[in-house]
């Protein structure tokens, strides 16, 4: 799967222009970057003050401590106009003790009875004002740990992983902490106290600490901070102030064991008159536990045995035609925290969801019985930075064996067949920080072993062993406002030579491809190799102008996908982009960017297979509604995928449209619009409309409806391949148009009881249908166009169950009906109480009805009220955590 050298320089040929100006721009980016000194960190100081007895946390600020306390007041807008005064005072302060560290906060407003207080479950965004405080403990300028409260009292708390505001932002970061707050005749005031076994700090005398705080005022859209970073720069934990005072403590180093237990309820739908299985059980009960413990100053190690992730909200409903698969995001709290640790630049070798994936080989029978979900037995993780700035992300997971039971009506007995074996995973990621610049240079390495030896048709499924190794770079000039990016990888999977056919054959390479001259289809190989590299120039900052370019190759025979994500292979890819930005509000305008984007990409064989142009406009007005446009043209290539293992096809030229309007961030009642229009040369079209609206009804209720519709004509929808004919290599590509529609609402509605009590919901009726007609095949290699049946000599007839017949001369063969009308709704309701610091109860109800019928009248809204009535299935499920700590050491004096 690895072409020669010279292959790999022809494919380079073929982009045209670019082998030489895209050299010449990487050599001179290097030389005409200025060399001046990196920004330097903020000046800002700010001074704790130890006291000698804590504060209660009840939000009021009465003690006398806290008059004793340094005060840090001088606070700046970054929004709505970068630099200016804010509009209401605000003050903090510092104190700590032998155990923790203490926030006091002092948001003054005019009229009190202005200030909002929208609640919200822990984390989550609300129309209310929000203090926030970030620290850097390690003082290593590129990881910190943020603490929040709102002025309804809710807490909200992130890691960062990187040196940037919002990217690297972790929010499933969930420390044991406490903060309340209190409305005044002043404003409102709010109280934290963040224990040290919560932190990692290194451990010596006098402490320094990196420090931003954040004050958020909904109602005018203004964001106050202490430390200032320009809209044009980059950089965030670089530039925090300093916190100094802290003296004699030391971090315990805490255990902290979470052990659960946890029952189901299912009740599963059957067609009427159907008997019911008798394999499924409707009750089951487990017990499992999660273990979180400090490794030195800076690292974290996560252990869990046999995990419950039942709380995590149900996929979207979809109907995916394509040939690829669909990525949806990680939800799972163990996975998702820490991962931005574990996932490098480049290639997405980690995707934490093949973890626990259902099982790959299916039975069918009477009635079976098939897990879900593969079980996870254990997983660790192990996360941190050191003081050598070398920030490490290391996972290791081990599923369960899967059986199906297949139970024979006519014997009467029970049957097991494995569907999936036992595997063993490892993710190790290394990212060594250099040089004054915030430069980084990363080391990647991935393991998936399968024990496939005792079922030959799980052997003949899924490869036996796959590896993934990786390095990358990013060298910043200018404290970023330049970088240098890149990486190199190599991939190795082995196995069954079956389960390596079906690699080649995957719609991630489709080798088996009849005009493929490039790559040797080999169906007695026993492994894959291949690799990847990007090199990459950006400018990243600058008041008016920002660029990239880009410039990527993905060899035949990679593959990362038994633990990472990826759709297509043998690609050379490149791209670049030019931005013109204005961030200074002027008379009209709170700020404006302008972008314009190139991109392209070829095969190793010089195939051109996307070559697209695209532009895009985003306006921010003074009072702060957005509106973004973007333009899309795709001009005629040909491409290696649309046959499916077929011949090249021809790919005509289309535009798209887009458009988004929303109104302020902080509305109380936040909404937002998009539509969309497309068409191609064949006279395809499309046709989009979405928007989101959030109410919030009162101070503890919100509720949004995001609805979706498009209505979409494609008139090359791929359908089958069959034997025959003799213009495209012996087989018919058979294609047709199809007239979809698509309709969804999700809903949402959260009640806050407490903020430490909530009541959250989730439901989403889904519709959509499909209309094939104009079916034919494809006319000849490298074509666009189709011979449509019932014309050139062919005769196509239709029954009355929707199948289509075709006869071409001698030859006949018959096409199933494909139309499609599909109706879903999933939802789940969840109450979430954190009944003891640490420890939760969940109890979660959970239900997904779908029906699908082949016939493809377009959809309605009015059946979006139909979907309650399909049939579906219910899920029950009770899980109480309790959290214990258990520190080892201690502070001292």
């Amino acid at each position: 799967g690895i072409p020669s050298p010279s292959k790999v320089l022809l494919s380079f040929r073929h982009l045209p222009g670019l082998r030489l100006s895209l050299a010449a721009l990487l050599f001179a980016i290097v030389g005409l970057i200025p060399a001046t000194a990196a920004a330097q960190p903020s000046t800002k100081t700010a001074l704790a003050t130890r006291t000698d007895r804590a504060p209660t946390i009840d939000g009021r600020m009465n003690e006398p401590l806290w008059a004793r306390a340094s005060v840090i007041e001088d606070f700046t807008q970054l929004r709505p106009t970068p630099g200016a005064a804010p509009s209401e005072r605000t003050r903090v302060y510092i104190v700590y003790d032998d155990e923790a560290i203490y926030v006091g906060a002092r948001m003054l407003r005019a009229d009190s009875s202005s200030v909002p207080r929208m609640m919200s479950r822990r984390d989550g965004f609300a129309n209310a004002e929000k203090i926030t405080v970030v620290f850097d403990p390690q003082m290593d300028r590129r990881t910190g740990v943020g603490f929040g409260v709102s002025s309804a009292g809710v807490r909200s708390d992130f890691r960062h992983t990187a040196d940037n505001e919002m990217h690297g932002r972790e929010s499933q970061f969930d420390p044991v902490w406490a903060a309340v707050a209190h409305v005044d005749s002043a404003g409102w005031t709010a109280e934290m106290r963040i224990p040290f076994s919560q932190l990692r700090f290194p451990s010596r005398e006098k402490q320094q600490w990196g420090l931003q705080i954040n004050r958020w005022i909904p109602d005018r859209n203004e964001d106050l901070f202490w430390v200032l970073v320009p809209p044009s720069e980059t950089g965030y934990i670089s530039r925090f102030g300093t916190l100094l005072g802290i003296e004699g403590v030391t971090a315990a180093r805490p255990v902290e064991v979470l052990p659960y237990i946890a029952g189901d309820a299912t009740r599963r739908a059957t067609v009427a008159g159907a008997a019911e299985n008798p394999l499924l059980r409707p009750y089951t009960a487990r017990v499992g536990l999660d273990a979180k413990a400090a490794v030195g100053s800076g690292l974290t190690l996560d252990v869990t045995v046999n995990p419950d992730f039942g709380q995590v909200e149900a996929d979207p409903a979809e109907v995916n035609l394509s040939a690829f698969e669909t990525f949806f995001d990680e939800r799972r709290p163990f996975f998702t925290e820490g991962s931005e640790m574990l996932r490098g630049n480049g290639a997405q070798y980690f995707y934490a969801r093949r973890i626990g994936a259902p099982p790959h080989v299916s039975v069918s029978g009477d009635f079976v019985d098939t897990p879900n979900s593969s079980t996870i037995l254990g997983a660790a993780k192990l996360t941190g930075r050191l003081p050598s700035r070398l920030t490490i992300g290391a996972l290791t997971a081990v599923t369960a064996a899967e059986r199906a039971r297949v139970y024979d009506v006519d014997s009467g007995r029970t049957s097991t067949y494995g569907v999936e074996p036992r595997t063993a995973y490892g993710v190790l990621r290394l990212q060594q920080e250099v040089g004054t610049q915030a430069s980084t240079l990363g080391l990647s390495m991935s393991t998936v072993q399968r024990d496939v030896t005792r079922e030959p048709v799980i052997a003949a499924r899924m490869a036996r062993a796959a590896y993934f190794a990786g390095a990358d770079w990013r060298i910043r000039f200018q404290q970023g406002r330049y970088a240098i990016s890149g990486f190199v990888a190599g991939s190795h999977v082995a196995g069954d030579s079956a389960a390596i056919r079906r690699l080649q054959n995957s719609s991630v390479r489709f080798f088996q491809r009849p005009d493929l001259t490039h790559v040797r289809y080999d169906p007695t190989r026993t492994s894959l190799s291949g690799y990847s590299a990007q090199i990459r120039a950006d400018k990243d900052a600058g008041k008016t102008f920002l660029w990239g370019v880009e410039l990527k190759a993905e060899s035949p025979g990679f593959e990362i996908n038994d633990l990472g994500r990826m759709q297509s292979t043998d690609d050379i890819e490149y791209n670049a982009d030019l931005q013109v930005r204005e961030t200074v509000p002027g008379r009209y305008l709170q700020n404006w960017r302008m972008g314009f984007e190139t991109r392209g990409a070829r095969n190793y064989g010089g195939v051109h297979q996307s070559n697209s142009w695209s532009q895009n406009t985003s306006v921010t007005l003074r009072n702060l509604w957005s509106l973004n446009a973007r333009t899309t043209w795709e001009l005629p290539v040909t491409d290696d995928a649309l046959t499916r293992g077929g011949p090249l096809m021809g790919k005509v030229a289309n535009a798209r449209q887009e458009v988004r309007l929303s109104n302020a961030f902080g509305s109380r009642l936040p909404w937002r619009v998009n539509v969309g229009a497309g068409s191609d040369a064949l006279g395809g079209r499309q046709l989009s409309f979405g928007g989101q609206l959030t109410l919030r009804t009162t101070d503890r209720l919100s509720m949004s409806v995001e609805p979706a519709w498009q209505q979409a004509l494609d008139p090359r929808q791929y359908i089958t391949s069959v034997t025959g004919g003799t213009r495209t290599y012996g087989r018919r590509y058979v294609f047709g148009e199809i007239d979809r529609t698509t309709i969804s609402v999700k809903l949402r509605a959260n009640l806050t009881f407490t903020p430490n009590l909530t009541l959250e919901g989730y439901a989403e009726p889904f519709v959509a249908s499909g209309r094939y007609a104009r079916v034919g095949e494809l006319l000849a290699p490298r074509s666009a166009q189709l011979r449509e049946y019932g014309t050139d000599g062919t005769t196509l007839t239709t029954d009355s169950t929707g199948a289509r017949t075709v006869v071409d001369g001698a030859e006949s063969f018959t096409l199933g009906n494909r139309d499609f009308h599909v109706l879903s709704f999933r939802s789940n309701l969840v109450l979430r109480w954190e009944w003891l610091p640490g420890s939760t109860l969940f109890v979660v109800w959970q239900q997904n009805r779908r029906t699908s019928e082949a016939f493809g009248e377009p959809v309605r809204f009015d059946e979006l009220l139909r979907t309650t009535r399909s049939a579906g299935d219910n899920f029950l499920s009770v899980k109480a955590s309790f959290w214990v700590p258990v520190v080892l050491g201690g502070s001292r004096r």
